[in-house]
């Protein structure tokens, strides 16, 4: 059993002893010769996920509002990488390559191979360009997300976003938004820091809540323009048995089995005409049943980051 600490400039992670636990059967982090023990001192291998450099720049960016911010200029290797070699060390950056953090994202790249030995992200800029492997954001133990029977579902539509509005790609969304609630289709919006003009339902403190009583699910990427970038807003949904309306790139298409998910064709009129008539009846949902289980069991047991970090220590024996 390998033990594998992580360390991420994500706000919040830097003390939580239980990452990634709920995505297990098994206690304490554990799956197949593995073990997820990210504050563990002396780990057998480390995850550096998403974790930002000093960026040449003094500039801040979007991103500043969920990092940590770094205090030095190179990595206090005892304190941070806890002795693992460097083989052993796994970098995995998230962000989507958006024009304006595509430098630090390059940035991020080049200083991290000079620590770990495998680097990887969902853009053609990557060292080794790859998919992400999948964590998802509901609180619902593994058992039940594997064993459940489809739950109850009694409304039409959600769509579980936010109000950040400092990219382009970000602000296209909101306006869809806008046009989308103007168009008087009947969804339910649930999210946090969203414009005063938006109808909203109120957050969720566990996206479960704002997904599993609905067939549909909006699941809109703050970017699409690439064959490898697809993040958990479409896991969440299909794993909350949602018919996802998906507006992202094509990545999905070769992960997922064909017909789990439904394709939004662009945040414009066309897209708005499309959601109306997904969403006039759950026959869509009805449809796509059998295919929505199947993408379940590929994102819990194929797709997870658990496994894809189980497979790596593997190939590293």
């Amino acid at each position: 059993m390998k033990t594998i600490g992580m360390i991420s400039s994500y706000r919040g992670l830097e003390t939580r002893a239980d990452w990634l636990w709920q995505q297990t059967p098994n206690p304490f982090g554990r799956w197949g010769n593995i073990q997820m023990q990210a504050l563990a001192a002396k780990p057998d291998f480390l995850l550096m996920y998403q974790f930002d450099f000093v960026q040449p720049s003094a500039k801040k960016s979007w991103l500043d509002k969920f990092r940590k911010p770094a205090k030095q200029s190179v990595i206090d290797e005892n304190y941070l990488l806890r002795g693992v070699d460097k083989k052993r060390i796994i970098y995995l950056l998230r962000e989507p390559p958006l024009d304006e953090i595509l430098e630090i994202n390059k940035s991020n790249y080049q200083q991290a191979q000079n620590y770990c030995g495998y680097v990887s992200g969902p853009d053609d800029f990557a060292p080794t360009p790859d998919y992400m492997p999948a964590i998802w954001y509901h609180s619902n133990s593994f058992q039940d997300l594997n064993e459940m029977p489809c739950p109850e579902k009694i409304s039409s539509c959600s769509w579980i976003t936010s109000g950040i509005n400092r990219t382009a790609n970000h602000r296209q969304r909101l306006e869809f938004l806008r046009s989308l609630q103007n168009s008087q289709i009947q969804f339910d919006l649930y999210g946090r820091n969203l414009p005063k003009w938006a109808k909203i339902s109120g957050e969720l403190g566990n996206k479960w809540y704002g997904m599993a009583p609905y067939y549909y699910n909006l699941a809109i990427e703050n970017y699409a323009d690439n064959n490898w970038y697809v993040s958990e807003k479409l896991w969440d949904s299909l794993l909350a048995w949602c018919l996802p309306i998906y507006y992202g790139g094509s990545a999905a298409d070769k992960l997922l089995p064909p017909g789990s998910f439904l394709r939004l064709p662009s945040l414009d009129e066309k897209g708005i005409a499309y959601i109306k008539e997904v969403t006039a009846t759950p026959d869509a949902w009805y449809a796509a049943k059998d295919a929505i289980a199947q993408a379940r069991q590929i994102i819990l047991h194929k797709l997870n980051l658990l496994n894809w970090l189980s497979n790596f220590v593997i190939q590293q024996s």
